[in-house]
This record gives C-alpha cells, sequence and structure tokens, in this order.
C-alpha cells in the first residue's frame, strides 16, 4: 500500500475513535450530530474541497433517507395500527391458546417472529408482555415449571424480536445495509429469513430451556405484573417500563390492552404478511416471469415503499372498520409513530452522510485496498465492525450505517454476497447488548432483573443471535 493510503486509513481510525467519543464523553452528544461533525472533520482531514465535502454531506443524507425514510415511517405507522387496535394480541393469543406447557416457548417465539417482521425490538416486547406475563403467571401458580416461567417465555420473544430486527428488511438497519450495499431485496429477504430461523430456535427455546432453571429467582414487581394482566389494568398506570426503560418506542403501549375491540385473527395475520407477501412476489416476478405487464406490476408493487404502503393501507381499512375506532384517534396513533422514529431517521441520515464522505474522499477505496491486501473475510470485517461500533456508541443503528459505509466499496453490488453482507452486519450489531442499549434496560426493568441476570437474558441472547447469525452468512456464503 502506498503511504497515502495508510494516511486515509488512518484517518478512518481517528475517525471512528472520535465518533466513540462524542457519544460516549461527558457532553453526550447525540448519534445524529457526532456523525455529521466527524463526516465532517473526515472529509476535510482526507483533502476533499469544502464545496465537494457540502455536496458529500447532503447527497449522502438525502439519498440514504429517501431510500429508507418512507418505508421506515410506513412500517412504523403499520406497526402502530397492529398494536393499537389488538391486532398483535389477537394472533399472539390464537398461536399460544390451548398449548401444552412444552410448547409454549416455541409457540411464544412463532408469535414474536410474526410480530416482529412490521414492528422494532421494543415496539414487540411491550405488545408481547400482556401475553408472557399472563402465560407466565398461569404456569406459576400451576407448578411443575423448572425455572422461572418468565425466563423460559422472555427469552424467546427477546431471540425472535431482536433477530428480525437486525437481520430482516424492512427494518431500517438492515434497509440501510441493503441500499448501501445495492443488495438485492427479495434475495435478502430469503437469505435473511433462512438465517433467521436456525438463529431464532438456538438462541430462543433452546437457550431458555438452559438458562430458565438457572435464574429461578427472576419475576417482575407484582404491581407490573398485575398492571398487564389484571383485567380491569390498563398498561399507561404508571408503567416502571415506560418510565425506567428509557425504550424510544414504550408509548405504543400507551393503550389500554383489555378494552381493545380486536380484529379476526386471519385479518391480523394478513396485514402483517402484505407487505412480505408483495416484496417476495417482486423477487419472483424478476427471476422467473419474462418482461410482461404482470412482472413489471408485480416489480412496481414489491417496491418497499408500495409494499408498506399497501400493507398500511389495508391494516388501515382493516382496523378502522375492525375497531371502529374514529378517524381521528387513528390519526393520532399515527402522528404518534413517527414522534418515536424521528431520532432513527436523524442518525441514518447522518450515517448516510458519513458513508458518502468516506467514498467521495478515497477512503472507502484505501479500506477497499487494504482489506484485498490482508485476505480479510468481507463478511466477518463488515459483522466485526458493526459489532464494534454498536458496543462502543451504544447504538445498533450507528453500527450498522457506519460499517455499511465502510465495507461498501469492497462489494461489486448485488448478488448473494451483498445479501449475507447485510444479515452479517445486522447481526453484528445486536452482539454484546448492554448498559448504554436502550434495550437492555427495558428488559431488566420488565422482567425485575439485577445487572447479573440481565446481562444472562438480553446480553447472552443477543450475543447468541450475532453470533450465530455470523455463522449462517458464512455457511451460506460458500454458495456465493
Amino acid at each position: 500500500m502506498t503511504t497515502h493510503t495508510w494516511w486515509l486509513l488512518l484517518i478512518l481510525t481517528i475517525a471512528i475513535t472520535a465518533l466513540i467519543y462524542l457519544i460516549n464523553s461527558r457532553l453526550r452528544i447525540h448519534p445524529f450530530v457526532a456523525l455529521i461533525v466527524v463526516a465532517v472533520g473526515t472529509g476535510l482531514a482526507a483533502g476533499e474541497p469544502a464545496a465537494k465535502l457540502v455536496e458529500s454531506l447532503e447527497d449522502g443524507a438525502g439519498g440514504t433517507l429517501g431510500d429508507v425514510g418512507i418505508t421506515l415511517a410506513l412500517g412504523a405507522m403499520l406497526g402502530r395500527l397492529l398494536s393499537d387496535s389488538g391486532a398483535t394480541d389477537a394472533l399472539a393469543h390464537a398461536l399460544i391458546d390451548r398449548s401444552s406447557t412444552q410448547r409454549l416457548p416455541w409457540l411464544v417465539t412463532a408469535a414474536a417472529f410474526v410480530i416482529g417482521i412490521p414492528m422494532f425490538f421494543e415496539v414487540g416486547l411491550i405488545v408481547l408482555l400482556p401475553l408472557i406475563f399472563s402465560v407466565a403467571r398461569r404456569l406459576e401458580a400451576q407448578g411443575g415449571t423448572k425455572g422461572s416461567p418468565y425466563v423460559l417465555l422472555g427469552v424467546p420473544a427477546i431471540a425472535a424480536l431482536s433477530t428480525l430486527h437486525g437481520m430482516l428488511p424492512p427494518h431500517p438497519g438492515p434497509l440501510t445495509a441493503m441500499t448501501g450495499l445495492h443488495a438485492d431485496l427479495g434475495l435478502t429477504m430469503v437469505v435473511g429469513f433462512v438465517c433467521a430461523v436456525p438463529t431464532v430456535i438456538l438462541a430462543g427455546p433452546v437457550y431458555a430451556r438452559w438458562i430458565a432453571p438457572r435464574l429461578a429467582e427472576v419475576r417482575p414487581d407484582e404491581a407490573l405484573v398485575a398492571q398487564f394482566t389484571g383485567a380491569s389494568q390498563s398498561v399507561r398506570e404508571k408503567s416502571p417500563v415506560s418510565v425506567t426503560a428509557g425504550a424510544p418506542h414504550a408509548s405504543s403501549a400507551d393503550t389500554d390492552v383489555t378494552s381493545r375491540s380486536r380484529i379476526p385473527t386471519g385479518l391480523a395475520i394478513t396485514a402483517v404478511l402484505v407487505p412480505v407477501a408483495l416484496m417476495l412476489l417482486r423477487t419472483l416476478a424478476e427471476t422467473v416471469l419474462d418482461e410482461t405487464t404482470v412482472s413489471s406490476a408485480l416489480t412496481f408493487l414489491g417496491e418497499p415503499v408500495v409494499a408498506m404502503l399497501a400493507g398500511l393501507l389495508f391494516a388501515l381499512g382493516v382496523t378502522t372498520l375492525g375497531t371502529g375506532r374514529s378517524g381521528e384517534e387513528v390519526r393520532a396513533s399515527l402522528t404518534d409513530s413517527l414522534k418515536s422514529i424521528a431520532a432513527i431517521l436523524l442518525i441514518i441520515g447522518g450515517g448516510g452522510a458519513f458513508k458518502q464522505v468516506l467514498q467521495d474522499s478515497g477512503i472507502g477505496d484505501a479500506i477497499a485496498s487494504a482489506a484485498e491486501g490482508a485476505h480479510l473475510n468481507v463478511i466477518v470485517l463488515g459483522w466485526l465492525i458493526a459489532l464494534l461500533l454498536s458496543l462502543t456508541t451504544g447504538s445498533a443503528t450507528v453500527g450498522i450505517v457506519s460499517a455499511t459505509g465502510i465495507i461498501a466499496p469492497m462489494v461489486s453490488g448485488g448478488g448473494l454476497e451483498a445479501s449475507l453482507l447485510v444479515v452479517a452486519i445486522g447481526a453484528g450489531s445486536l452482539g454484546l447488548n448492554y448498559v448504554n442499549h436502550a434495550g437492555f434496560w427495558l428488559v431488566k426493568e420488565s422482567f425485575g432483573m439485577d445487572l447479573t441476570q440481565a446481562t444472562k437474558t438480553q446480553t447472552v441472547v443477543q450475543t447468541l443471535v450475532s453470533v450465530l447469525g455470523l455463522g449462517m452468512a458464512l455457511i451460506l456464503s460458500v454458495f456465493a
């Protein structure tokens, strides 16, 4: 490598160190501001002209938000509608009712897997807590369960929700990585599902069976259990989850769960799967069908923005007509759902700006040159960068968008390798989830755990998901 290449790599190292420091220093600078500041400093240090640097920032942020922002907003609205209408409750209860004790962890996994398709980790967990607590309390009363029934049922939900949140579109992290790496949407979803299923099984019900007896003393606060499961209790009443956990999406639980007028389970399942089905049909049209009016229509309907819009409109019609909610109530729910993702959108935009500066300043080419000379596996490298940045910044989104920007120059775009990289980078962002992540505190406070117990559940489960996701991606890379 040339001296200039080494200089660019040194600039990147300093930039990442500065990013970590700014986010974790006493000032606690918001990740969006930190990303923009670091992007400007990186571009100037790398010798990018000032006029070009401003253009890079605008193009990077605008392009990324243009690709991801609308889809993310529609997905947040869809998740909120399903939550407020009772659709997710209906879906979960349909999977769990009349089940044997041995099957319950597996059915909770299935419920969380389906619910996790349109919902963020924190939203999905809060939606599932009434179900988990109700069933766990029933198991507790019956006796015969080894260890804590709350851990037995909570761990599978954590594993499924975190896996989908980190590894599958249309969640913001994977969608951002997919866009930055120019990966095919349908192929990425198929690969993501193939990697996700064994990952969820091993990190969820299998690990739950092992860890539950070792955490027999774990039990949520009685008032919280009663609040989530009592017939006259509302989730809004001074919930420690919404106050202490600091989860950015906890507002989704601010609805009286027991007073909801539920829509039919079949319609709830359809509302969740409409965007997924349309995206998969697009892939089928592109790979099997010739250029016809039908294939063009399926390709258009399978675009992420159009698919999520279709799912939202379907859910809007079903939940409004099925629950009798007024238009004002529905609009308030949709507005609240957008408030919860504002920070994520800004971070994604800042990450897009940073990524564009890396590419336009030549740092991306320097990284590709260094990796090629060192013969590093690009899938492992993407996973490792996302893991370290997520650990040190406390933001999985920062880990994904930064790792994507660093890895993008090494990938030609499209193909199986790009889709596997999306999965690997997303998996990396999940690992070592600890005290600087909001999700850690949500799990800790919800289940009444101390730090050690929360580490053995939330941190270990998400690290298992991270490592297993990488392992599955590497296995599939044999066919790339």
